[in-house]
């Protein structure tokens, strides 16, 4: 496979960060030297390497978040047949060690998630060794529309996301990779650049966020994708959140519709 060429390089990042463990303040669940080598994996993908039959790309996608392709081994126990292949399963979160068996337990716990909800097994089981400390998982997105987000990787595991896919409308049929970092665009609709002018100034109208997240990939993936209700239900988890923002700029749509007013 052709991600062995980044491997190397991928090995000197985490070797150079491994000295000094970074903590998030934020997030400090966040395996921070993980997370960016999973962005920069995501990075390496090109539009035509994404734009494959869906089961290459998925496993493309897999590597990038620092997972196996697991399909014989029950849930939770290391079963990765879900990630990205559904409408929820989509966020690549990278969590130090200890962090990867919270459970959503408390009083402050993700809605809409099975109580408990223990995942630590499983990422240990699932998670690529080679991308340093912590593991991976891919998490669910719900909950990410509000601000600050309120999903499994920000609440359960107090992390960020090393990225999410996000199916743009109205299509539905191409999908771009996102951070969680974003880029500051209150009063700058340079960081809202799309193809035309006109595009650039509706979403800066219509889009009241603070900051946006960074467009890591896209793709257009042929053969059997994710059900039609699924890839339009992944978006309508995002709506009207920065993580939205690239995929209605990809696909071309009106942003009014999108973005509360």
């Amino acid at each position: 496979m052709r991600f062995f060429a980044s491997l190397a390089a991928t090995r000197s990042f985490v070797a150079m960060s491994a000295a000094k463990l970074e903590i998030d303040p934020v997030y400090p669940g966040t395996a921070v030297a993980r997370m960016t080598a999973c962005r920069e994996r995501a990075r390496s993908l090109s539009p035509a390497e994404l734009s494959e039959d869906w089961i290459d790309v998925r496993r493309k996608l897999l590597w990038a978040a620092g997972l196996r392709d697991i399909t014989d081994a029950p849930p939770g126990m290391g079963y990765t047949g879900h990630a990205f292949n559904d409408d929820n399963h989509c966020d690549a979160t990278c969590m130090l060690g200890e962090v990867a068996h919270n459970l959503n337990d408390s009083d402050d716990r993700v809605q809409g998630i099975a109580v408990n909800n223990k995942l630590g097994p499983g990422i240990e089981v699932a998670s690529l060794p080679e991308l340093g400390v912590g593991g991976s998982w891919s998490t669910c997105t719900n909950g990410c529309h509000l601000d600050p987000p309120r999903d499994v990787a920000h609440v359960q595991f107090r992390s960020r996301i090393a990225f999410k896919l996000v199916w743009c409308p109205d299509e539905y049929k191409s999908f771009v990779l996102v951070d969680d970092d974003g880029v500051f665009a209150l009063g700058d609709p340079s960081a809202l650049a799309c193809s035309s002018p006109e595009r650039t100034c509706e979403l800066f109208r219509v889009t009241s966020l603070r900051s946006l997240c960074a467009l890591l990939a896209h793709g257009t993936p042929t053969g059997a994708l994710p059900p039609a209700r699924a890839r339009r239900s992944n978006f309508e988890l995002v709506k009207g959140s920065k993580y939205a923002v690239e995929a209605v700029k990809h696909g071309g749509v009106s942003a009014a519709s999108f973005f509360p007013q």
